[in-house]
């Protein structure tokens, strides 16, 4: 099976080239299950408006990350719908949950959000032992996680701790693609980061000028998406449906 995974969406321009291109390169690559990360769809946050609007797109699964609850009106959302998921090792109170678990012909699917420790600006618990939990009871022979992290060490990290266990493992929230896509020793497909959908002429999805004046200790006003040079990027995993193993991976980026 195919499996697309779609960088962090940002705003407005990046729903829109979503909806201009996701279709195209769905049919293009033959992508059997596609899981977007949405968590800056509306720069900070996610509303259920445009949730709707990414699964319209074709997402099978949205995941999300440190601004899961940045727009409230999510939360009831998030409780309702299985196929959108805030980080598994958020603190369990919390709307929603980090695990969906799918049925693609026949081969039990299970898709995992998780969130990083290290630089982020929002508290959760180890990923790795939350991992570990879960693989210990999970019966899905594909398993695909999303992880949200800052530190690319972090992510390597996990991506080794979960190699041969895990189909796939693949960062966001950096939002600049990494080149370091490959199958890691025991099987697992693994990228740091898949980029993000929306305008590359930026600084991480924001007009460069404010990020420049930001930078510089200016008092500008509030940071808006650039509409420069948009793309959807992402990465395709090959995977084994028998196995569970990855047999390759691809980068992607279609303007």
């Amino acid at each position: 099976m195919r499996i697309l995974a779609v960088g962090d969406v940002c705003g407005a321009p990046g729903l829109q080239v979503l909806e201009r291109r996701l279709h195209g390169l769905q049919k293009l690559e033959q992508i059997d299950l596609t899981i977007v990360n949405g968590e800056n769809a509306n720069m900070r946050g996610l509303t259920p408006q445009q949730a709707q609007r990414i699964f319209d797109c074709g997402a099978d699964v949205i995941t999300l990350g440190n601004h899961s609850f940045a727009q409230r009106s999510i939360c009831d959302y998030l409780d309702d719908n299985s196929r959108i998921l805030r980080p598994l090792n958020m603190a369990p109170q919390l709307p929603g949950g980090g695990v969906c678990r799918l049925d693609w012909n026949g081969v039990p699917v299970c898709v995992v959000n998780l969130m990083g420790r290290l630089n982020m600006d929002f508290h959760s618990s180890d990923p790795f032992a939350a991992m570990d939990a879960l693989l210990k009871k999970e019966e899905a022979q594909v398993v695909l996680v999303d992880f949200h992290a800052e530190a690319t060490s972090e992510k390597k990290a996990l991506g080794y701790f979960l190699d041969g266990r895990a189909s796939a493992v693949y960062g966001t929230h950096t939002h600049v693609q990494t080149a370091d896509e490959h199958v890691l020793p025991q099987g697992t497909g693994y990228i740091t980061d898949v980029g993000m959908t929306g305008a590359l002429e930026s600084v991480i999805g924001v007009r460069y000028e404010q990020s420049v004046s930001y930078f510089r200790g200016d008092l500008g006003p509030r940071f808006a998406s650039s509409e420069l040079d948009l793309a959807v990027q992402g990465a395709i995993f090959d995977i084994e449906e028998k196995t569970g193993r990855c047999t390759g991976v691809q980068r992607v980026t279609v303007r």
